[in-house]
């Protein structure tokens, strides 16, 4: 089953990224992505907290010692969704997605999967210039929760997981 899981209010959803400190930090600092982000690399947003914590070890891994949760406008998301085209279909759309099973918090597969969104040439435009509400630091939470999950405290960790729900949208629910 496919479903878009995040945190969101009316107006913005939070996605999440896992850099080094030498993207997050400027990036944090300046509320926006700025050098030495790259605009002409893809890059892949993703809603769901925990597949990030997969995806980067609870940012223990090289590159993505720094994880951040970036608040974007829906307006932006939706048009990121409604124009993606999945990762396995050939051509060069400016948006590429792909569902890959969630997980949990030791990284095990569970049943439904969770979107990924690649950017690329005019969707990472958008993303930085036009989107991007907020980008704040979400390392040490991410630390905090692998700790809890490391001394088996599942239920702790849960406690600190932020509050992901069903994304509703129609576009979103079609991707």
């Amino acid at each position: 089953m496919r479903e878009i899981r995040a945190d969101y209010d009316d107006q913005s959803i939070v996605v999440y990224q896992a850099y080094s400190p030498s993207i997050a930090g400027p990036a944090v600092a300046a509320q926006r992505f700025v050098p030495p982000f790259k605009m002409e690399r893809m890059t892949w947003i993703k809603p769901s907290f925990l597949w990030m914590m997969y995806r980067c070890g609870y940012a223990q891994k090289e590159g993505q010692e720094r994880v951040l949760a970036v608040r974007i406008t829906r307006e932006g998301f939706d048009w990121a969704v409604a124009n993606a085209l999945e990762s396995n279909i050939s051509g060069k759309p400016a948006v590429r997605v792909q569902w890959d099973p969630e997980r949990g918090l030791h990284h095990e597969p569970l049943r439904h999967r969770s979107i990924q969104i690649g950017l690329t040439r005019e969707a990472v435009d958008r993303y930085v210039n036009e989107w991007t509400v907020s980008i704040t630091d979400v390392t040490p939470l991410a630390r905090q929760i692998h700790e809890k999950v490391r001394a088996r405290d599942l239920d702790g960790a849960r406690a600190l997981l932020p509050v992901e729900r069903p994304y509703g949208t129609s576009t979103a629910q079609n991707a």
